[in-house]
């Protein structure tokens, strides 16, 4: 089997050129969607058999769960991008009910470098050209290595830690199917205080390295952990953990927890400068899927068509990228939450079908189960929502967003308590959130169903100062500025949420948060009466 080794695959007209990830065609490149690629350079490096519909899918969705229309849809691209077709299946040759073998006459030889190459670098040239197309074999995601953590100190009993946590993080990344997480059995190779992470990141062909050390002095001990760019070796985030010597056991699940909710926010955020830095017309479907979630939470009516426009983007490159319809599936929830719609009804089942949709393209996503829990919140269906976020967050327990969600539908359905200890605990996992200002708000409102309304109007105002707060969480800070009898207060943030939508009301408020019918909502109803809405 020769699979995405440097080689060049000809057949007819074509040149499938693995080492460079490109196909020609008499010599000119044919723009063809990454993923169609690495399925065709898979097929031509194995043509002597036949391959089955589950080792195209281990070998091309890495193991996810997909339906057979996504990979007929992958062979029909395939076969289009090289003069192809179902009826006639000239080169790539379909055994039905079995699998596909392409069949065409291929010749095949390895990639010639240039000659100043092979004089000055050679095993530079090639590593650098296996780590181009294994990058971009993975059709655009974002991929790391998490390295052993470096123990500096006295050895003794704890020494285990400095594996052990990393180990930890790596299974709990690896639920997070956006991104590749590269095993234990190969990152662990790369030990002691001289490893260099741009290294790793040639090694690997990861762009992100995840380095720590861990320092014992006395009974004390620090835990230092950094995530590299390995492009530019730019550090993009670093945190320390301190605490006793005698709680480092019992710090490991709090310090992976709290490092995977960071890894979920910053590796985004630096995604996006990338994607930032390309030109437009060479977005691929990852590209397009960060530039959009940029947009999505900024949370104005612009913001989420932009958003809406570059998931439909991604989504032209791979129909069925389970993100991009959750993200596209997003915008069309807010479209109904914030009122950007005229038919509010229409955008919630069009986000419930999306949601859905990307829940058939990848069972095993939080992300996808987090957007039909929200269908479900709109719908009132409060019990069946908490259900669908607690899907979300079994499969990736550090899932801030789902944690936070599940406690923002327990306030709308009478559990003050559970829903404070949620929303709390997301605070604490990811506290530079895009959704930070929307999880403090949401503790204003369980303090209202408390009693507690002093507590209440310190964190609504809180949120409503923060980075993306929209027009709800400016009334909440009204309605709970007002409780406490700070009237002059409670006119201003009512006049900034009317400044952002003069039809606002109580209606429209209770129509994104649809309460049970419980004391909390009585409080609330008679709060926003006094405001005179």
């Amino acid at each position: 089997m020769t699979g995405f080794g440097p080689r060049i695959y000809r057949f007819e007209t074509f040149e499938l050129d693995a080492a460079r990830f490109e196909l020609r065609s008499d010599g000119n490149p044919v723009h063809v969607e990454p993923q169609v690629l690495s399925l065709l350079i898979l097929l031509a490096g194995n043509r002597e058999r036949m391959l089955g519909k589950d080792e195209i899918i281990d070998r091309i969705w890495d193991g996810r769960i997909v339906s057979e229309s996504a990979v007929a849809a992958r062979i029909k691209a395939a076969r289009k991008a090289i003069g192809d077709d179902g009826s006639q299946q000239r080169l790539i040759r379909t055994i039905h009910g079995k699998g596909f073998r392409f069949v065409g006459e291929v010749t095949e030889c390895d990639v010639a470098r240039p000659a100043f190459q092979a004089s000055l670098q050679p095993e530079v040239a090639s590593a650098s050209a296996i780590t181009t197309a294994l990058l971009n074999a993975r059709q655009g995601r974002p991929s790391i290595a998490v390295l052993p953590f470096l123990m500096i100190g006295e050895p003794g009993p704890h020494d285990i830690v400095g594996d052990a946590l990393p180990a930890d993080i790596i299974m709990d990344l690896s639920r997070l199917h956006w991104l590749f997480v590269i095993a234990r059995g190969s990152s662990f190779r790369f030990r002691g205080a001289d490893v260099d992470p741009l290294a790793v990141g040639r090694e690997l062909a990861v762009r992100y390295c995840l380095v720590g050390t861990i320092e014992l002095a006395g009974n004390a001990v620090t835990v230092a952990i950094t995530l590299v760019d390995t492009g530019d070796g730019e550090t993009i985030w670093a945190e320390h953990y301190r605490g006793d010597l005698a709680e480092l056991q019992d710090m490991r699940p709090e310090i992976e927890a709290r490092v995977v909710a960071a890894l979920e926010v910053q590796i985004p955020r630096n995604e996006v400068r990338i994607a930032r830095g390309r030109p437009p017309a060479e977005l691929d479907a990852w590209g397009a899927f960060h530039l959009g979630i940029d947009h999505m939470y900024r949370f104005t009516q612009a913001d989420n068509a932009h958003a809406a426009r570059l998931f439909e983007r991604s989504l032209a490159c791979d129909p069925y990228f389970s993100r991009a319809l959750g993200g596209l599936s997003f915008t069309h929830f807010q479209n109904a939450f914030l009122g950007f719609a005229e038919d509010p009804e229409a955008e919630r089942e069009t986000a419930r079908a999306l949601a859905h949709r990307a829940l058939e393209a990848d069972r095993l996503d939080p992300f996808a189960h987090f957007n039909v829990g929200r269908s479900f919140w709109l719908d009132g269906l409060l019990e069946d929502s908490i259900g669908w976020f607690d899907r979300a967050t079994s499969l990736s327990p550090s899932y801030a967003q789902g944690v936070y969600n599940r406690g923002l539908v327990s306030i709308m359905a009478g559990k003050p308590e559970a829903a404070d200890a949620d929303l709390k605990l997301a605070l604490e996992l990811s506290p530079l959130d895009p959704l930070a200002y929307a999880m403090v708000s949401g503790r204003a409102l369980t303090h209202v169903q408390l009693g507690d309304y002093e507590h209440a109007a310190e964190f609504g105002s809180r949120a409503a100062m923060m980075p993306g707060a929209h027009k709800h969480i400016t009334l909440i800070a009204a309605l709970t500025v007002q409780l406490v009898g700070k009237r002059d207060q409670a006119r201003n943030w009512l006049a900034r949420a009317r400044q952002a939508d003069p039809a606002l009301s109580a209606e429209t408020f209770f129509r994104s948060f649809p309460f049970s019918h419980t004391r909390a909502r009585e409080v609330i109803e008679k709060s926003l009466s006094t405001l005179g809405l």
